[in-house]
Formats: structure tokens, sequence, C-alpha cells
């Protein structure tokens, strides 16, 4: 129900631009916003029939007051509304994770032997900056890279050229040692020029100037001094090539694009220059619920540039943001060039931005795995497990099965361990189904099952502290509904191991089923103990899946080779022995072939027309 207080403020509202902030009984700002018409945009949140998403329903439900700026223009609230954000983190607003100042890349024009270092301070004293970063570790990656190939110096000491001593740095080929007076300011200073160069993505120019370089050298027969230029050449060449992914375009342009789940948000920046991809960097949003993608991208594109010391020409964005005209003329202030923002539809520009979505989406899936990797969270399932599933305690050992096959070939199980739920592949086992033909699951199931416990020896209470299958799991889980759990139920029983406790998860709906319990479990898809339930699920599935998979390689390789008559156990052993796998014999030419031992030139040719 809307306060008596804001029902009263939402009268005096003016029309005209601004940021408004909504603030609870306490004084706490909850919502920081910028609009093109006060009153218009403020009442919508307050008036009956509204249909807000549910994270400003909780939000309407809390506010008790208003509070508001008026501007003269959409640029000057933009601006307002993120220094607001940034002062005082509304919860209820999508905001950068760890909203503190960012990491940036400085080169230090202003000293007289500029030095490249990490800093989060962005300051007009003549320095060069390059960021902002996602993290320090992304800054220190970076200048370990540079270092590599630049000769800088790293340290902060005074330089007055006449060290007696020279550092470690020097005699690495890592430092050109101005302290000792061997390099002038004129030659230092071109190579921070080439330095900054490389950073702006300027890489080909730098390759070219080396180049010459090189070539002066060797004519002077400067011999040891071309060699060091000529690696140097080497190192820029090896990062150019592992920049083509953005070959497909060859403008100046920043390429964002996000995953979303739930509350937070992945976004990664593809930072490309002169055709190629010169960094990367990945941030996370919070606050990210029940939000709009425009809303997010908006959100994102306004904190991220307002930090930025450097704006390209074009914003390749995934979607489109709000306000554009007003953001555009924002950035185009602070680059003092023009800027576009643009949402591709098709062509190599689509094409980027859908790579830049998939990195997102893998980023957004790492991240969910480190948190659950995270002890509290680990610890919170194993307890929910054990509570949901009825155990007689807190699960330790977790293992998990599958079975992986094509129509009855070529099938494989897997058993994969969880210790205190994290994987433990140095336990993980297979098995080559030997007993069952056909496409019967069940019976493949219980003869991986039947194999691994009776590897304990659990009739005859026999352990050993070195053997493996003697650990019992606290917990085993079948991939599969009802029907799989009652199989391994009853292979367990057979081979004495019906004191194990055992689970199935059904893909279909994610529903836990245990014995003696005709009702499915259903767990929240939020909760700790499903999704620890699903990664061992989809772990054991993964490592069937890939022994599957190179059981049927092998079996595809043997029966082609058997079937060329002349082809036996001693050729195809010489084969693989002469070029190390099915792939190496693939590639080989006819000529090749025949030089294996016991070949010939026909048989080789029936071995090329064949693979």
């Amino acid at each position: 129900m809307t306060s008596s207080l804001i029902t009263e403020q939402l009268k005096q509202l003016p029309a005209s631009p601004g940021v408004y902030l909504i603030k609870d009984t306490e004084g706490n700002i909850l919502y920081v916003g910028k609009a093109t018409d006060l009153s218009q945009r403020v009442r919508s949140y307050f008036s009956p029939g509204q249909n807000l998403p549910y994270k400003l329903l909780q939000m309407v439900a809390k506010a008790h007051d208003i509070d508001f700026y008026v501007t003269n223009l959409d640029q000057e609230a933009l601006i307002l509304e993120l220094n607001l954000i940034k002062q005082h983190h509304p919860p209820y607003n999508v905001r950068l994770k760890d909203d503190k100042t960012f990491p940036y890349l400085k080169i230090s024009l202003n000293e007289e032997w500029p030095r490249a270092y990490f800093t989060r301070r962005l300051e007009e004293d003549g320095g060069r900056y390059f960021g902002p970063f996602a993290s320090a570790r992304s800054v220190r990656q970076t200048l370990k890279a540079l270092k590599r190939i630049f000769p800088f110096r790293s340290c902060s000491k005074p330089i007055m050229g006449t060290d007696s001593r020279t550092c470690l740095e020097y005699h690495m080929n890592q430092c050109v040692g101005p302290c000792v007076g061997a390099v002038s300011e004129e030659e230092y200073a071109d190579i921070i020029r080439q330095v900054i160069l490389f950073l702006e993505g300027k890489q080909e120019v730098v390759v070219r100037e080396l180049d010459n370089r090189m070539q002066q050298a060797a004519k002077a027969l400067e011999f040891e001094k071309a060699a060091i230029i000529r690696d140097q050449i080497e190192a820029i060449n090896n990062v150019i090539e592992g920049q083509r992914i953005a070959d497909i375009t060859s403008d100046e342009q920043d390429v964002i694009a996000f995953a979303q789940n739930r509350n937070q948000a992945c976004v990664q920046v593809f930072f490309v220059r002169g055709g190629r991809l010169i960094g990367r960097e990945s941030f996370t949003l919070q606050g990210t619920r029940s939000e709009e993608p425009v809303h997010i991208m908006s959100s994102f594109v306004k904190q991220f540039y307002s930090s930025a010391p450097y704006i390209p020409p074009l914003l390749l964005l995934q979607h489109p943001v709000e306000d554009q005209a007003a953001i555009e003329e924002w950035l185009q202030g602070k680059r003092a060039g023009r800027v576009r923002i643009r949402v591709p539809h098709r062509g190599n520009k689509k094409r980027l931005v859908r790579i830049v979505a998939e990195n997102a989406a893998q980023g957004l899936q790492q991240m969910k795995l480190k948190q659950l990797a995270a002890p509290a969270a680990l610890t919170a399932a194993l307890k929910e497990i054990g509570k949901e599933l009825h155990l007689p305690h807190t699960p330790s050992r977790l293992e998990g099965y599958d079975i992986s096959n094509i129509q009855g070939k070529g099938a494989v199980g897997s058993m994969v361990v969880f210790d205190q739920g994290r994987p433990k592949p140095s336990l993980y086992r297979r098995f080559r189904i030997k007993t069952v033909e056909g496409t019967d699951d069940y019976a493949m199931l219980q003869e991986v099952l039947q194999r691994r416990f009776k590897r304990r020896g659990l009739k005859n209470n026999e352990t050993s502290k070195t053997d493996t299958w003697a650990v019992m799991p606290d917990l085993v889980l079948i991939d599969g509904g009802k029907g799989q759990l009652n199989a391994a139920v009853s292979a367990m029983e057979e081979v004495g191991a019906k004191s194990v406790p055992v689970a199935s998860l059904a893909k279909e709906n994610e529903e836990v089923f245990i014995p003696q319990r005709k009702e499915s479990i259903v767990l929240a898809a939020t909760s700790p103990g499903l999704q620890l339930l699903q990664r061992l699920r989809d772990e054991a599935h993964r490592f069937a899946l890939g022994y599957h998979r190179k059981v049927r390689r092998k079996q595809t390789f043997d029966s082609s080779l058997d079937a060329i008559p002349g082809i036996g156990p001693r050729r195809k052993r010489a084969l693989l022995r002469q070029f190390g796998s099915v792939r190496g014999i693939r590639e080989a030419s006819v000529e090749e072939l025949a030089t294996a031992r016991g070949m010939s030139q026909g048989l080789a040719n029936k071995i090329k027309e064949l693979l």
C-alpha cells in the first residue's frame, strides 16, 4: 500500500528531466533512476494495475519516501544517476559487482623514464591509461606479457644513469639499463612508444619498425642485437596470431554481450582494434532478477564507460540500450568524437556478437561452478541432500553412474566420485560391458554396479587402506527414473551392498527417486542440493560419453583395417607405432604408409582409399 507521504510527493513531481531516489522507512536508498519526465516515470511505479516485475513489486512495497533532482538535460541526469549509484549501491539497481575503482594499466609519461604499472587511480597527470580491467590479475597478466616483449624498466628507483651494477632483468634482456646509462632518453622513449602502439592494437607498426632495426643491426654485424630483435618480432607475431578471432571485421570497436542467471549476469567485452581482438574482460552484474535485457545492457554500458579512459567510435551490442541518443551524446563528449551504438542483425558483425555471447555464457557457467564449489555452498548442499533423501548422516562420498551406447554397440559404463562435493578424477572408473547383448540399459547398469561392489569384498568384510574399491559411498546416484533405480537396488542386493543408499535423478523434470517411496522428491531449481546432484549426474554422463566415443573410434578403425586383405595384427601394430594414432595414419601419404614395416605400395594404396 502506498504511504501517505508518497501520495503527496507524487502530486508535487515536476514534468522535467532528472533523477529520482526511492527510500525505505529508515532513509536507505532502495533505487536510483533517471527520467525524461520525473512525474510520469515515478508515478508508473505506484499507479494501480501496473504490471511490474516481481523485483520492482518488492521495492515498491518497501518504499516510504521519494527524493529527486531536476536537471536541464538528459545527459546531466545520466551522469548524476551514475554517480549516485556508484556512491550508494542501491540494492534494486543493476550494478557492477565489487563496484570499487577499476584497475588500470598506466604508462607514466609524466616521468622522465616512464614505467608501466598497475593502478586504481585515474588521474589527469599526463599519464596514459589502458582499461578498465575486470581484475588486478588481468592487469598483471598484461604487464607480464608486455615485459616478455619490451625491455622497459619495472623498478621505481630514481634514474641517474650512474649506478655501478645492473640488475638481473638487464642480463635477461628485459630492461635496457637506464640506471647504468646503457640507453639514451630518446631510445628509451622509443621503447615506451612501441609499448603504447602495442596496447592500442597497432602491432604491425611495431613489427615493421623492429624489422628495419634488425636488418640494420645485421648489416652492421651486430648479430647479438639482431637476434634479440628477432625474438621480439616472433613474440609479437605470436600475439597477433592469437588475435585472429576478430578478422571478420576491420573496424575499431568494443563488442558487448551478456548471459543472465537469476540475480546476476556475466558480461563479456571484446576490444577490437585494427580488425583484431587485442583483449577481453569479463564482468559480473548483480541485481538483474526480472530485469529486461535492454535495461541490463543500458546499466552496464553507462557504468563501464563512466570509468573508461578510451571509447572506440563503435559499440556493437547484443541488445539495444534505453535512451540511446542521450548515451551516444554522453559518450561523444567523453571521446571528443563520433560514437555509434549498433545492434547488428546480420553479417560479420552479427557473428562477432554471437561469439562474444557464447563466451559470456561460458563465463556464467564457470561463475556458477565457482560459487557451487565454495566451501559454504558445498556444506549446505551436502546437508540438504542428507536431509531430503533421508540418509543416515550427511554424505561425504557420492558416486554417480551412467551407461552410454548406440543401439547396444560399444556399450560402456562410468563411475565418478565426488568427495565433500568436489570431483575426484583419480577415483573415476570406466567399464566395458561384457555380458549384455542388445540395448538393455537396465542390465548394463546392473552389470556395472555388480562389478563395482564385488571388488570391495563386502561379503567377507575385507578392507584395505590402499584399495580404493574398499571405500563405500554414502550415496549412489543413478541417471534415470524409477525403473533404473529398481534395477540398481536389485543388482546391489545381489552382491551384498544393500546397505549402501541409492537414488536416481530423472532428467525430464529433475525429480529424485529413492527406494521405499512411491512419490518423487522435487527440490527447488535453486536448491544447492539439487545443483550438486545435477553436477554429479552430468559428470557421470560426460565421462561415459567420452569413453564410448573412444571405444567407437577404435572399433571403427579396427573393423576398417580388418576389411583389407593382408592387414593383420602385426601390420596394424606397425602402422600405429610409426604414425602414432589413427589420425596420423589417415593423414599420412601413400609413400609414407608404404615405408611402415611389412607394408607394400599396394597395401598402402588400399589403406589410403579406405581411410
